[in-house]
Parts: C-alpha cells; sequence; structure tokens
C-alpha cells in the first residue's frame, strides 16, 4: 500500500488516531487524514500535520486547489481507506448515503478499494439494534470492520466498545491489503 486516506472521527479515542497515522507513515506508507468537526475538538489537525507531513483535511469547502475537487481526487488518490476511530454517528451516515462533510463525501466517492471501519463508542451504543444494522449494511457493501475490545470505557463501564489496539488496527489494514 502506498496510499492510505485515515478519517478522524470525535470519539475520545481520536488521540489514538495520532499513533495509527504514525505507524503507517513509518512503514513508509503515505498517508492523508481526513477529520469530523468532532475529531477537531478532540485532537488538533496540526497534530496529523507533524506525523504524516500533510494538512489534515477538515471542510469540504475548503479547496486550496481549485484545479482539483480535493474529496474525490482524495478518494482516487487513495489504495485504502481507515476510519479509526469511527462514530456510532459516522457508521449511521455512511450507511444511510449520507455525504455531509469531507469525511462522508470522500468515502462515498471510493470505489473499487478496501475502507476499513475502526469503531469506538459506548458499550450500549455498539450494541443498539440499529447500530448493529448500519454496520450489517455496510458489511453487505463491502466495508471491512475491526472489532472494538472490551475495556474500561470513557464513561467509565467496562464493556465492548473501545478501540481495537493501535497496532492491531495498522496490522489488519496492511494483512488485508496483502491478501
Amino acid at each position: 500500500m502506498k496510499h492510505l486516506l485515515l478519517g478522524v472521527t470525535g470519539s475520545i479515542a481520536a488521540y489514538k488516531a495520532a499513533d495509527i497515522a504514525h505507524a503507517f507513515y513509518k512503514q513508509g506508507v503515505d498517508v492523508e487524514v481526513i477529520m469530523t468537526e468532532g475529531a477537531t475538538k478532540l485532537i488538533a489537525p496540526l497534530t496529523f500535520r507533524s506525523l504524516t507531513k500533510h494538512r489534515a483535511y477538515t471542510d469540504v469547502f475548503d479547496e486550496n486547489y481549485p484545479d482539483d475537487v480535493e474529496h474525490i481526487a482524495l478518494a482516487q488518490k487513495a489504495d485504502a481507506v481507515l476510519i479509526a476511530p469511527a462514530t456510532a454517528n459516522i457508521i449511521g451516515k455512511l450507511a444511510s448515503g449520507i455525504a455531509d462533510d469531507m469525511l462522508t463525501t470522500t468515502v462515498l466517492a471510493v470505489k473499487g478499494k478496501p475502507i476499513y471501519i475502526a469503531p469506538a463508542m459506548n458499550t450500549n451504543m455498539w450494541e443498539n439494534p440499529i447500530v448493529q444494522d448500519n454496520i450489517a449494511k455496510l458489511r453487505r457493501f463491502g466495508f471491512r470492520f475491526i472489532e472494538p475490545k472490551e475495556s474500561i470505557l470513557a464513561c467509565g463501564a467496562v464493556g465492548k466498545g473501545a478501540l481495537a489496539d493501535p497496532s492491531e488496527i495498522v496490522k489488519a489494514v496492511l494483512d488485508g491489503e496483502n491478501n
């Protein structure tokens, strides 16, 4: 894999996306990051710029290169897409075909390339039948899920919903690309 598009959403686990981005970068993968508005409230875009040597994309209307439609150009350039952490919100938007920010417009423009989703959310949200239905729908469309782990969650509860370990996420994507 030469080029990875990393989507970061507004989960408290967003800080772990920095480790994920840097791990891919150290493997020689060109990483570009798209952050949702919620993610920018938890971790600064500058963090990703420092780790990947690319600016983090945050706004579909912030077109720096007028000759390119950036979300389309990013979708075409990517060899794979990873959303880590992925909130219930982003999973629901993608399952419903909603494209209302830089991340969703870009992911929905990806064609013929693997899309990995590493969820992170409260156990009750993870187990919610609507969320599970959205996950099943995305799986039917070929999205690949990296299961969350059981752990102490941000709310203090113990249960399934914590982001998988960054090293496991990186390995799953790299191994998936090599199959």
